[in-house]
């Protein structure tokens, strides 16, 4: 975890919820989850980036399954089996491209994330991996594209308890730290203060 608990003015029902976001650096592909989530395109036939690498990680058998989907709007989702990667299952979800905000780019990403997440938990999944989604050859800028990833999130499973815990795993330290400001900003807005969290080191 990254945050502690430091002293007794947040409820327990909004620590519970902060205390089920991780965020790290790494390789989403060989995370031991129930699911992991797939920053795809539109078709759903996989490309560059982290689409890219989980088709690779995951076998040909993940490539037919998705051209049996018919592919994927963008702000949407659809479940497939994990095939040969660890995870159990990938969730795909196209996100938006990053056209200076004027397209209703910050709500289709937002989308994502819930859409994800209700696939998840009618799913009875537990544990759930996110990429920074649309942050980069979509070109999302990395502090937005993580303020709404961490505050969709946060909201989101506040509706959904089966799902225990929730990854944030970004490809590089800017992300990262991007994820955490997030995170820090969304404990300020928690009723009863965010004094109720300190980090871990």
């Amino acid at each position: 975890m990254f945050w502690r608990r430091a002293g007794e003015t947040m409820t327990k029902a909004n620590l519970a919820m902060m205390e089920k976001l991780q965020i790290t650096e790494g390789d989403i592909t060989l995370l031991d989850v129930d699911a992991i989530v797939n920053a795809a395109n539109e078709t759903l036939l996989g490309g560059g980036g982290v689409d890219g690498a989980i088709h690779r990680a995951a076998g040909s058998k993940l490539l037919e399954a998705c051209r049996a989907l018919g592919g994927c709007a963008t702000g949407s989702a659809k479940m497939t089996a994990g095939y040969e990667l660890k995870a159990r299952h990938v969730i795909h979800t196209p996100g938006p491209v990053w056209r200076d905000g004027t397209v209703n780019e910050e709500a289709q990403l937002a989308s994502c994330y819930r859409r994800c997440l209700e696939i998840a938990g009618e799913h009875q999944l537990k544990t759930i991996t996110f990429p920074a989604i649309s942050t980069g050859v979509y070109r999302f800028p990395i502090a937005l594209a993580a303020a709404i990833a961490v505050s969709t999130v946060a909201e989101t499973l506040k509706t959904i308890p089966e799902i225990e815990t929730v990854i944030f795993v970004c490809f590089n330290e800017e992300s990262a730290a991007a994820h955490r400001t997030a995170f820090e900003a969304i404990c300020a807005d928690v009723p009863s203060s965010a004094s109720g969290l300190a980090p871990d080191g």
